[in-house]
């Protein structure tokens, strides 16, 4: 009896001690402390990123095949403006003045993709090998070594070929994971003597809840409740296949290294002395980088993503789970499939408690039970989405690794856009979000955390997916009007330019020389490009966003009606919020 008590309690602490230490992130701790002024470790790698069908362009060329977005983008009302990325930036012709671009800046890796129907048209490795397209990804990587910058090349940055679509249903269908394997395959055949950081997938997130659950990115379907989990269960299989050829076949003689990048928000509980809010704001970050993070670090999806979508399922009267399981066979084969982890940081937000009835339907968003909130004080110069919250990137690299045994990491995404056709080349508002956001990175690395190398989102302004051209990331202005795409630099280059030779910040005095160094680059002639023609409406809700809701104190707690919820942000939110500013303007002109 005496030793059936001993064991039963050596289970119990064995238990305790295993959950404390991979899950001791303490939530009621979250230190705003002031700048901090230090360098990073020697061999820390600076770069900027981009992507294939963002920047390429040449859509139809060299026996290309058509993807997913080359067919989404032609249907009308899908992307703003009716845009499409049918020649972008151009990249295609313009790769060595955009490799200029980076060796000017001493950029150390440059993160793109390589779009997959370039080099296999049709999807399938055994129908066609365009080597028009392997010829101009081998020159690409070839002249990057030249000018000493590491490619980081990521395989599936959302362009699936179109034929695969029509075919199989793209990511609902499990032979994609097969299909992906001969496509990463032929790539570290080609590339792979050369290229030592590889990246399977680029935010599988976005490519399965607005792929298949919103519709709002390509293949833009609405699979509501079901979609989402399904893709990302063959996303999430079709990276560990990659990852075992790659291991088996390649890494003896290639010596290079396979991650995936994901992406994810920080989420802060609105009130950290509440538990039902500390619960609501892990489940928002397990439910969207737990989702792929935990199978691949711990070879099942979260506990927490488990009980509630079977939960919801079984209040809606479904016989399994709408969540797909992993057999005992494919966890241990998915565990431990990640030599670094690619993550992409852009925002924050403060998450609460919200239930959502199982009788208003199957949705990957009411599945969580939580609402999201924005502090309406955080800047927001341009994507409605991204509002700058410096100290939730060091909040979300802390979790990572408490919770994934301090990964390698690679930021492989991280910057802010502004909303405007025309674009003051003077950043001012984007040099402050990179400080800000590379200091928390760098307290984050006093922290313990374990990165190794940041990349700038993104080197060029780009297409921007359902935002078309409207959007623009880049440290570089593109002007899309004109025929050649000439490129112009921002501000934030020459800063960008100073943090990268530095190593960090190295002193107050200094880098507060940066900025007034940086602006003394914008000369009065060229501050607006395109002068007169801008889009109207973005100066308005510019405006609104910088003047009208940042004017003024308002704190979250006790001033909540001044607290937008977002959960799918719509066309209808953005019409009250201008109908409200504009009653408020005549009601003051009343008083």
């Amino acid at each position: 009896m005496l030793q059936r008590c001993i064991l039963r309690l050596y289970h119990v602490l064995a238990l305790v001690l295993c959950v404390s230490a991979s899950d001791d992130f303490d939530w009621t701790k979250n230190e705003k402390s002031s700048f901090y002024y230090g360098t990073f470790p020697t061999g820390f790698s600076w770069g900027a990123g981009s992507s294939a069908y963002q920047t390429e362009g040449a859509w139809n060329i060299d026996g290309k095949g058509m993807s997913i977005w080359d067919a989404f983008a032609r249907k009308k009302g899908k992307i703003f403006s009716n845009d499409t990325g049918d020649s972008s930036c151009e990249g295609y012709y313009k790769y060595k003045d955009d490799i200029s671009l980076m060796k000017d800046m001493k950029l150390n890796h440059y993160r793109f993709s390589i779009s997959w129907p370039r080099i296999l048209p049709s999807g399938l490795k055994n129908e066609h090998i365009n080597e028009k397209g392997i010829k101009y990804y081998d020159d690409l990587i070839n002249m990057l070594l030249e000018n000493k910058i590491t490619p980081i090349v990521t395989l599936y940055h959302w362009d699936l070929p179109q034929l695969l679509q029509e075919k199989y249903g793209g990511w609902q269908n499990g032979s994609m994971v097969n299909h992906f394997n001969d496509f990463a395959n032929l790539c570290f055949e080609r590339f792979g003597n050369r290229v030592k950081y590889w990246i399977t997938f680029n935010n599988p997130w976005s490519i399965a809840v607005e792929g298949y659950e919103t519709g709002e990115h390509a293949p833009g379907l609405k699979l509501k409740g079901t979609g989402a989990y399904k893709a990302a269960h063959h996303i999430i299989k079709a990276h560990a296949k990659v990852w075992h050829t790659y291991d088996m076949q390649w890494r003896s003689k290639q010596k290079g290294l396979v991650g995936i990048s994901l992406t994810a928000d920080w989420g802060e509980p609105v009130d950290i002395t509440n538990q039902r809010d500390i619960e609501a704001a892990e489940r928002y970050i397990q439910f969207y980088m737990g989702w792929f993070a935990t199978p691949i670090f711990n070879g099942d999806y979260p506990q927490v993503m488990k009980d509630y979508v079977g939960r919801k399922s079984g209040q809606q009267g479904l016989g399994a789970s709408r969540l797909p399981v992993f057999s005992p066979q494919e966890k241990s084969y998915i565990k431990g499939t990640c030599d670094f982890l690619g993550l992409g940081h852009f925002t924050t937000r403060y998450v609460t408690m919200k239930n959502y009835p199982s009788g208003l339907g199957d949705s990957y968003f009411s599945d969580r039970d939580l609402a999201e909130l924005v502090d309406p004080q955080w800047p927001d110069p341009g994507s409605e989405w991204l509002y700058s919250v410096p100290w939730g990137f060091r909040r979300l690299l802390n979790f990572v690794k408490t919770q994934y045994g301090n990964p390698m990491i690679y930021v492989t995404e991280n910057g802010v856009s502004e909303k405007m056709q025309c674009t003051d080349l003077c950043d001012d508002w984007r040099m402050k979000y990179f400080k800000d956001y590379i200091n928390e990175m760098l307290k984050a690395l006093k922290d313990g955390v374990n990165v190794k190398g940041y990349t700038a989102w993104s080197l060029l302004d780009n297409f921007e997916w359902d935002e078309g051209f409207s959007e623009r990331f880049g440290l570089y202005y593109v002007d899309f009007r004109s025929k050649n795409k000439p490129r112009y630099p921002k501000a934030s280059v020459q800063f960008y330019k100073r943090i990268i030779s530095s190593n960090g910040f190295p002193n107050q005095r200094e880098v507060e020389s940066w900025k007034r160094k940086a602006v003394e680059t914008c000369s009065s002639s060229n501050q607006l490009l395109a002068a007169g023609q801008c889009d109207t409406v973005f100066n308005i809700m510019s405006l609104f966003h910088n003047k009208t809701l940042s004017s003024g104190p308002y704190p979250l707690i006790g001033h909540m009606e001044m607290v937008t919820e977002i959960v799918v942000p719509t066309v209808c939110t953005l019409c009250i919020l201008l109908s409200a500013v504009f009653l408020m303007f005549l009601l003051r002109g009343r008083l």
